[in-house]
């Protein structure tokens, strides 16, 4: 699938049309540049499915949990400062990939290997007037 948006007005919907095509799938992997909108679409995505805690980069983390109104997790990662796969199999990053529930993945290229076999593809490329051009990969 390939969607495409410029105002942050346009998100909902569009976390709307990923959760109709990538809700089976808990494992979320996010790529795109630095700035290209991978954060604010977990957040759109986390509003979208009830959470109630506030949504914000793991960036020094490396992951958060949120809750939604359910009493069901998010997990929120943010692999961009990791230095190896060990340190996220440190976190446990396999449990959380286990646990049935979301994972959002920011920056998955750093822990390819760790890869589950089946995921959501998520790529987001931003080009210069600010639109941004969203393709999904199920991989299954």
């Amino acid at each position: 699938m390939k969607l495409y948006f410029q105002r942050l007005e346009e998100l909902d919907a569009v976390a709307r049309q990923l959760l109709a095509e990538g809700r089976t799938q808990a494992v979320w992997l996010f790529t795109g540049e630095m700035g290209a909108g991978k954060t604010t679409l977990i957040k759109a995505l986390c509003r979208t499915l009830g959470v109630i805690s506030m949504v914000q980069s793991p960036t020094f983390s490396i992951v958060n949990e949120y809750t939604t109104h359910e009493g069901k997790s998010v997990y929120h990662f943010d692999c961009y400062r990791l230095r190896n796969e060990a340190e996220a199999l440190d976190i446990g990053i396999e449990e959380y990939f286990d646990s049935g529930n979301y994972c959002f993945i920011e920056w998955p290229e750093r822990v390819e290997s760790l890869w589950p076999a089946t995921y959501y593809q998520v790529h987001l490329l931003a080009d210069p007037t600010g639109r941004r051009t969203v393709e999904t990969n199920l991989v299954d």
